[in-house]
């Protein structure tokens, strides 16, 4: 089997006997693992994949035997331009890329927001980028929280990371300043789907996408709870939802804030710094996966950052003055 060079995808493989009676895109994700099925499916229908020199329909039958041969382009996947803006890179191979992202660094393009996002300053480090999926990103952080991603250096990397996500086998945990005290961890075991009012939003709904979220106390305070929230789904809003729909909202969040809430005879210092928090209180702190090409288990952690530190020592001070 011979493998990809430059742009180039030139891939050949017999199909094994044990494999023989079954549909031409099953068994080409079986042999050509590192491309996703749909991927696949996609250069199928193009004739890009064929069986001994034909070109087949994605759910025709193939026989043991048969040989595979798939030449397709890595494509240019979007018209980005590439920005030179400074990135954090806590991890960097030829495979995959980890970053710590600040606040207030948009992921993706979106309307509002046509350049100078991570993805334009991705494809500034590594133009190959752009013969990836959306420059190899694979999940994403609001535009105002803060912390760890890891973005896909090719498609086969993509594929993998992709099918960890899907498995829920990839670890993020994050670190969150929520107003009220939270007694002890447990659970958030509820559907997220767009609001019914405000599309903006996310809303805990009834048939929306399964979400679950594991909390639990690091630090309790007079009025606010320092919290660790481990994701085993990565919907929109995730933890900014369930938190404020257990009622423990994030502080500074400006779509699921909820009620402002100071402690009682609290010094001008905190009430200023809670006041003018400018961001959810949230943080991206440990990420863990299995790298995409050694299956080595990896882990990363990124420091809270400066606000968020502020924050916690005024709150710690408060609570200690009232002991």
């Amino acid at each position: 089997m011979s493998e990809p060079t430059d742009k180039a995808i030139r891939l050949q493989a017999e199909v094994p006997y044990e494999l023989g009676g079954q549909r031409l895109d099953q068994v080409a994700a079986q042999l050509f693992s590192e491309h996703s099925r749909s991927r696949l499916a996609a250069w199928v229908k193009d004739g890009r994949l064929t069986v001994d020199g034909v070109a087949l329909r994605p759910r025709d039958i193939v026989h043991g035997g048969a040989l595979l041969s798939l030449a397709a382009e890595q494509e240019a996947q979007g018209e980005w331009a590439a920005q030179d803006i400074e990135l954090d890179i806590v991890y960097e191979d030829e495979h995959i890329l980890v970053l710590n992202k600040p606040a207030g660094l948009v992921v993706h393009p979106a309307a509002g927001h046509a350049d100078g996002t991570l993805l334009n300053a991705l494809l500034h480090h590594v133009p190959e980028l752009i013969n990836v999926p959306r420059a190899g990103i694979v999940h994403r952080l609001d535009k105002d929280t803060t912390g760890l991603m890891v973005v896909a250096k090719t498609l086969q990397a993509q594929t993998r990371l992709v099918e960890q996500l899907q498995r829920r086998s990839v670890s993020r945990i994050y670190e969150a300043i929520v107003v009220g005290v939270i007694i002890s961890g447990g659970t958030v075991d509820a559907p997220i789907g767009r609001h019914g009012q405000q599309r903006q939003r996310m809303a805990v709904i009834e048939g929306g996408k399964p979400a679950v979220s594991h909390y639990r106390v690091l630090e309790r305070f007079r009025s606010h709870t320092h919290t660790r929230v481990k994701l085993e789904t990565g919907r929109t809003h995730q933890i900014r939802v369930h938190m404020s729909h257990i009622g423990y909202p994030l502080v500074g969040d400006p779509a699921y804030g909820g009620r402002f809430r100071i402690p009682p005879a609290a010094n001008p210092t905190l009430i200023q710094a809670l006041k003018e928090f400018p961001r959810q209180a949230l943080h991206a702190r440990f990420l863990e996966l299995d790298h995409p090409a050694t299956g080595e288990r990896m882990k990363w952690e990124a420091p809270l950052p400066d606000d968020f530190v502020w924050l916690l020592t005024l709150l710690r001070q408060d609570s200690e003055a009232f002991v």
